[in-house]
């Protein structure tokens, strides 16, 4: 019988794949039983890690998140100039319901989902001194991933309303066998995203402040200021902002160059994708350099457009490159570093814009925050600063990391001729989804 999977049909027993023995001196195992998964101590650890090993999948946060929200949002600005099919209808805004690359991201997401869920059922056999950190780090896991599904695959949060648009299943125990019980709806907006925060507050309380390369503290107050301030909650998202950086535990790097194409975090890290040659490349190198650089031939061009926004002497500028008769992002041009998710220089520009549009100096003044980064580029220091250059200046210093999209949205732009509320800039539920979820019968995006 051929068999369509769901995001439920991803049980216990089959996700806790392998991950890196190296990250946490356990050695990983494959297919755990499940008594065995959740028995002790060492093999939730297990699990957990295997939690991480999900996460840095290629078509979540090995990279094509990024990539896919710079797509969707190119205008302009970028060009796919590559052979793949699927990132070609997400850049034309043309995609099926059937497209490889949405299907994987959403499988994929679930089953990172589902793990974390697992982990959380099992906490009663985890060491009492280590308890609160896997729980902090199975929450944080689970609400990054449930922000980006609805961000991607829902309607545009609008501050101000009751947000009962679709968004996605909201699924927080585990799922260890299928029944027609399993199959369920999507859950609103609102319910999600209050799902989000919940669990990133907890995690918050209960995550170290330093913690390796796993969820730190920071790294779910790094989170949290990027889902208010995606909510329009400048107040909260500015505290949450605020909270990393007076953490003193980052710092910006010297150079803006100095914080790509590392294999280690660096200072201004808060929480990254690591790969190693066990792993495999990540998903930035591979469609945004060339083969120089272990990449392909330079899928993603960067044009004029972008290129013009810069001002002379801008340092940000130089890290471009021409490479295959096209201009690239210096940013990605390691093949076994780092992605990076969450930045010091984020948190900086979330402060500058929240105190900015909200008149308050909490913290420091959006002046000397957006200093901070503006300068650290090579520019001379402003004396006087308004919402839109903070806006540009974020636009300038995240370029090409998977926000553009995200910020169309929450600003109420157009990505080229398309209005940030167009369907066209949603993902469709993936079609095997539908077909194997009776539930979601007439709760496909629009236009899908």
């Amino acid at each position: 019988m051929k068999k369509i999977f769901s995001i439920l049909t991803f049980i216990a027993v089959m996700v806790f794949t392998t991950s890196c023995d190296k990250l946490l001196d356990l050695e990983p195992q494959q297919n755990l039983d499940e008594s065995e998964a959740l028995s002790s101590d060492a093999s939730v650890k297990t699990v957990m890690v295997g939690a991480y090993s999900v996460m840095r999948h290629w078509s979540i946060y090995g990279g094509c998140i990024l990539r896919n929200s710079e797509l969707l949002g190119a205008a302009d600005e970028i060009a796919w100039q590559g052979t793949y099919n699927a990132p070609r209808e997400i850049y034309n805004h043309q995609i099926i319901a059937a497209n490889g690359d949405i299907t994987a991201q959403w499988t994929q997401s679930y089953r990172c989902i589902n793990i974390c869920n697992n982990v959380l059922s099992a906490l009663s056999v985890v060491k009492e001194a280590d308890r609160s950190n896997i729980e902090g780090q199975a929450l944080f896991l689970r609400s990054m991933v449930y922000f980006d599904l609805v961000r991607f695959y829902a309607k545009p949060w609008e501050a101000g309303s009751t947000n009962s648009q679709l968004g996605v299943p909201l699924i927080i125990t585990p799922t260890k066998g299928v029944t027609a019980a399993n199959n369920v709806p999507r859950n609103t907006l609102e319910q999600v995203y209050a799902q989000v925060i919940k669990d990133l507050i907890t995690a918050v309380s209960k995550l170290p402040a330093k913690n390796g390369v796993y969820a730190t503290k920071g790294a779910a107050n790094a989170l949290l200021a990027r889902v208010y301030l995606q909510r329009g909650e400048f107040a909260l998202a500015r505290d949450a902002a605020s909270a990393v950086i007076n953490s003193g535990i980052y710092k910006l790097t010297l150079s803006y160059a100095d914080a790509f194409n590392n294999e280690q975090y660096s200072s201004e890290d808060i929480f990254a994708s690591k790969f190693t040659a066990q792993d495999g490349i990540n998903q930035m190198t591979e469609f945004w350099s060339t083969t120089e650089y272990g990449g392909r031939d330079g899928d993603i061009e960067i044009l004029d457009d972008h290129l013009d926004l810069y001002e002379p002497g801008d340092e940000r500028f130089e890290l471009f490159w021409e490479g295959n008769d096209g201009i690239r992002s210096g940013k990605w041009n390691t093949q076994y570093g780092l992605v990076n998710l969450f930045r010091l220089a984020e948190m900086y520009l979330i402060r500058a814009e929240c105190n900015q549009r909200l008149s308050t100096s909490i913290g420091d003044t959006a002046l000397k925050d957006f200093n901070a980064i503006h300068t650290r580029a090579g520019l001379p220091a402003a004396t006087s600063v308004t919402l839109n250059d903070i806006l540009l200046e974020r636009r300038l210093e995240l370029a090409h990391e998977g926000f553009r999209i995200h910020d169309i949205r929450r600003l109420k732009l157009n990505s080229g001729p398309l209005t940030y509320k167009d369907p066209k800039l949603l993902f469709p539920i993936p079609e095997r989804e539908m077909s194997a979820n009776p539930a979601l019968k007439g709760q496909q995006n629009e236009g899908y």
